[in-house]
C-alpha cells in the first residue's frame, strides 16, 4: 500500500510539517493584514478631511459621501493642540474598544487581530494614529468592525489555500528527491539481495557499489563483503558436504588399491620368478592411483574459490596457452590441437579460472584419446550472439561410458576415464557457474566428446532491476 511505503509517508509528514509551518506564520500575516487595514482606513480619512479643511461649509449629503467612502463614522484631528471633530455622523452603538497604532506591539497586534477574529457581533470602535505627510498630531477615527472582519477571513482563507499549494507543491518535488536519491537505491539493494538469493555462487549477482549517497555506498560496500564471504563460505559447505558423503566410498576404493599394491610388495619380496619384472608396473601403477586419489580429494576438500575476477581480454591467447602446455605433456605422442577461435574475439571472464576450466577439459580429452592408443584431435572453437559467448572443446576420443554420463558433474560419482574420480569436472562446472554461465555435454559417442561453455554477456544491473 502506498500510505506504508517510505515514499508515502515522506509526502504526508512534509505537507503536515509544511502545513504548520505555514499556521505559524498565518497568526503574524493575519495581523499584519489588520494593521494595514486600519492604517489604510486612517488614511482615507484624513483624506476626506482635507475637503473640509480646504472649505470649512461643505453640504451633508458630501460629508456623508466621504464618510461613506471612507469608511468610518467620525473623524477627530488634531492639529496644533486643538481637538477638532472634522467629519462626523450619527454612532449606531457606543465605542466598544480603543486601539492606538502610534507604536504597537508585536504580542497586542496579534492579540487584538485574534479577538477581532474571534468576535461575530459587529462593534464600533476607535482608532488612533499618525496622521500621513505631517497632517497633523493625531488622527482618531471610529467604525464598525464587521466589514474588517470579513475582510480578514477572506484573506485568511487565501493564505490558507495558498499554503496548501505551496506544501503540496513542496511535498511532491521532495517525494521525487526522495525516490530518486533514496527510495530507488534501496530498492536496487533489496533487488541486489534478492537476485544474489536465487544464485548465492553466481558472481554477477554480487552487488556493485554505485549510489551516490554515503550512507547507502557504505551499506552497498558491506552488502557486497557479505555476499563475496557467504559464497566462499557456501562453496566450502558443498565441497565439505560433498566430501563427507564421500568419505565411506574413498576409503573402500582406497583400501582396494593399496590391498592389490600389498600383495605385489609381498611377491616381490618373497619369490625369485622371473614375473616379477612384469608386476613391478602395476605396482607403481596401483600406487600412483593412491596417491592420486588421496591428493585431489585433500585439494578438494581445501578448496575455497574467490569470486571470479570479471575482465576483458582476448580468448585466442589463452586458448594457445592452453593448448602449449597439453603439448608438453603429451610429448611424442601424435595428437593434434585445432585452435579455431576468431583473433578479435574478446570475451568478459576470469583468465585464471577459464584457464583451468579449458586445461581440465583438455587434459581428459587427451587422456580418453590416449587411453585407446590411437593418434586424436582436440579442437578448441570459440564464437558469439546477442546472449553468449561459446566455447566449444571436442576430441576424437572413443566417448564418455554411460556411467560418467548419469553422474556427469558429480565428484566421486565415476569419472569420465577409468580410475577417475570425476573431481575435475565438478570443479569446472563450479567455476563456470560463478560466471554467470553453464557448462554442457553437448554431444558424446565413439566418435568422441564435445563439451560446450556458455558464458552470458549480461552483467545483473541494479539500476534497472530498482525500476
Amino acid at each position: 500500500m502506498f500510505l506504508n511505503s517510505l515514499s508515502g509517508r515522506f509526502l504526508i509528514l512534509t505537507t503536515v510539517f509544511v502545513m504548520l509551518a505555514e499556521v505559524l506564520i498565518f497568526v503574524p500575516s493575519v495581523a499584519r493584514f489588520r494593521e494595514d487595514y486600519l492604517l489604510l482606513h486612517l488614511e482615507r480619512a484624513q483624506i476626506a478631511s482635507l475637503a473640509l479643511l480646504a472649505n470649512d461649509m461643505i453640504e451633508a449629503d458630501l460629508e456623508a459621501e466621504l464618510l461613506e467612502n471612507a469608511g468610518v463614522y467620525n473623524v477627530v484631528l488634531r492639529r496644533d493642540q486643538v481637538r477638532q471633530l472634522v467629519l462626523s455622523s450619527p454612532i449606531p452603538s457606543p465605542i466598544a474598544n480603543t486601539y492606538d497604532l502610534r507604536a504597537p506591539g508585536a504580542f497586542e497586534l496579534i492579540r487584538d487581530a485574534l479577538w477581532d477574529l474571534i468576535r461575530s457581533e459587529n462593534q464600533v470602535i476607535r482608532v488612533m494614529g499618525d496622521p500621513v505627510r505631517e497632517g497633523g498630531l493625531l488622527i482618531e477615527i471610529t467604525m464598525d468592525t464587521r466589514p474588517m472582519r470579513a475582510a480578514m477571513i477572506d484573506y485568511g482563507i487565501n493564505i490558507l489555500l495558498l499554503s496548501a499549494v505551496i506544501s503540496i507543491f513542496t511535498a511532491f518535488l521532495l517525494f521525487l528527491a526522495v525516490r530518486r536519491f533514496l527510495v530507488k537505491p534501496i530498492k536496487g539493494v533489496v533487488s541486489a539481495m534478492s537476485s544474489y538469493a536465487e544464485a548465492p555462487e553466481d558472481a554477477r549477482r554480487i552487488i556493485e557499489p554505485t549510489a551516490g549517497v554515503t550512507e547507502l555506498r557504505e551499506a552497498e560496500t558491506a552488502l557486497r563483503s557479505l555476499q563475496t564471504q557467504l559464497t566462499g563460505s557456501l562453496r566450502q559447505r558443498e565441497r565439505l558436504a560433498q566430501l563427507g558423503e564421500a568419505v565411506a566410498k574413498i576409503s573402500h576404493d582406497l583400501r582396494n588399491i593399496l590391498t592389490t599394491a600389498q600383495l605385489f610388495t609381498d611377491r616381490i619380496e618373497n619369490s625369485n620368478d622371473p614375473g616379477v619384472k612384469k608386476s613391478v608396473p602395476k605396482l607403481l601403477n596401483s600406487i600412483s592411483r593412491a596417491v592420486n586419489l588421496c591428493e585431489t580429494t585433500l585439494a578438494f576438500g581445501r578448496a575455497e574459490e574467490p569470486p571470479p575476477a570479471l575482465n576483458r581480454f582476448m580468448l585466442a591467447g589463452l586458448v594457445h596457452e592452453v593448448f602449449e602446455g597439453e603439448r608438453m605433456a603429451v610429448g611424442t605422442y601424435e595428437m593434434r590441437y585445432a585452435e579455431e577461435v576468431p583473433a578479435n574475439l574478446s570475451i568478459r571472464a576470469d583468465p585464471e579460472q577459464l584457464h583451468r576450466v579449458l586445461s581440465n577439459l583438455v587434459r581428459n580429452a587427451r587422456q580418453a584419446i590416449m587411453a585407446t592408443g590411437r593418434p586424436g584431435e582436440i579442437c578448441i572453437r570459440a564464437f558469439e550472439d546477442e546472449q553468449n559467448w561459446c566455447i566449444a572443446i571436442s576430441d576424437t576420443g572413443p566417448g564418455l561410458p554411460n556411467k560418467a554420463v548419469d553422474h556427469l558433474f558429480q565428484p566421486f560419482q565415476g569419472g569420465a576415464s577409468k580410475g577417475g574420480s570425476g573431481l575435475g569436472l565438478a570443479i569446472a562446472a563450479e567455476l563456470v557457474r560463478g560466471h554467470g554461465g553453464r557448462l554442457e555435454l553437448a554431444q558424446t559417442d565413439e566418435n568422441g566428446t564435445t563439451f560446450q561453455i556458455m558464458l552470458p554477456k549480461t552483467v545483473v544491473a541494479i539500476d534497472e532491476a530498482a525500476e
